[in-house]
């Protein structure tokens, strides 16, 4: 059993504390506490009692802190600072209605989160939670509204909506296609040059990186035993873009993904539209059982597929009449 000096101090106490510390007035503090001034009393008398020292020298016209009661104060305000804000936090979120997504890093990072500034700019009280990681996450998750994934048509669960297919192409940054014009970098005019560059490939054993890798595309390009200066492994797409943006090697982009750096100059495709291949893979936006009838999913959701039409448009593709949402 805990000794009358080992319990737990009151918060009640501590406030009370906490006001006449700040104030170094008992009245000042009962004024702001909406209690009586024999309140804080007891309550700061409790307190010296709980600690077994005391804590203000009271003097007739003046109150002033002990040394004890310097040192309770430096722990405690900072503490009730924190409290408090946390309790504001809480109440201030209450009513506010969230959207809760999860989708892998390379596509929050390229695709979705470049774009949301606009989204929650027009929509300033609606909050988005997104949850990225490449763990392919159980649809009947408690507190998730929207998963959006990269799958094939085959594995796409009942009720997923296409948002736009997989259109591959190799890709460099600006600064290589500069020294490549210059004559400072190999040329590289057609796949067969691709023999005296880097080439990053995804470090990646799932089903979807078989389309996913150079050794298919070189296949399309009739260059199946190419072999290049360096291979450069990378975990993540978004990594790969990086690296070719920054001038380190070729990477095989994912068109969708960086549809917005291409056009921006950020990334230039050395063989144009004659590089791009296709894919059985696409992506797609699944909405949970927890979504339904909620008009800020809706709203959420009537975003991304307004998005995911313009990328359809960016790389070239028509989607068919009802070939949009998964049996």
């Amino acid at each position: 059993m805990n000794g009358p000096r080992q319990r737990p101090l009151s918060l009640g106490s501590l406030r009370a504390f906490e006001a006449v510390a700040r104030r170094l007035s008992f009245s000042e503090a009962a004024d702001e506490l909406h209690v009586t001034q024999s309140a804080v009393s007891r309550q700061i008398k409790g307190l010296e009692d709980e600690l077994g020292a005391p804590l203000f020298m009271r003097g007739t016209r003046h109150v002033e802190l002990t040394g004890s009661g310097t040192a309770l104060l430096r722990v405690v305000a900072p503490w009730l600072d924190r409290l408090d804000a946390g309790v504001r936090q809480i109440r201030q979120a209450r009513g506010r209605r969230v959207v809760q997504l999860s989708t892998f890093p390379s596509f929050a990072s390229l695709w979705l989160l470049p774009q949301m500034e606009a989204f929650q700019r027009d929509n300033p009280d609606l909050d988005i939670r997104v949850s990225a990681n490449d763990r392919m996450v159980e649809m009947d998750e408690p507190d998730l509204d929207l998963v959006l994934r990269y799958c094939s048509p085959q594995t796409a669960p009942p009720g997923a909506k296409w948002m736009f297919g997989e259109v591959l192409t190799p890709v460099i940054g600006p600064r290589m296609a500069d020294r490549i014009r210059s004559g400072e970098a190999p040329r590289l005019d057609t796949p067969a040059d691709l023999v005296n560059h880097t080439l990053a490939e995804e470090d990646d054993h799932r089903p979807s990186s078989e389309y996913l890798s150079w050794r298919h595309w070189l296949d399309t390009q009739g260059q199946s035993r190419l072999q290049p200066r360096r291979w450069l492994y990378l975990n993540f797409t978004y990594q790969q873009i990086q690296a070719a943006m920054a001038g380190q090697c070729v990477a095989l982009a994912r068109v969708a993904l960086v549809a917005d750096q291409l056009a921006r100059g950020e990334l230039v495709e050395p063989f144009g539209a004659a590089g791009r291949i296709s894919s059985p893979y696409a992506y797609w936006m699944i909405p949970t059982a927890t979504s339904k009838g909620r008009d800020e999913v809706t709203l959420f959701s009537d975003w991304i597929e307004s998005r995911a039409a313009v990328t359809r448009k960016a790389i070239g593709e028509v989607a068919e009449e009802g070939s949009t949402e998964a049996d």
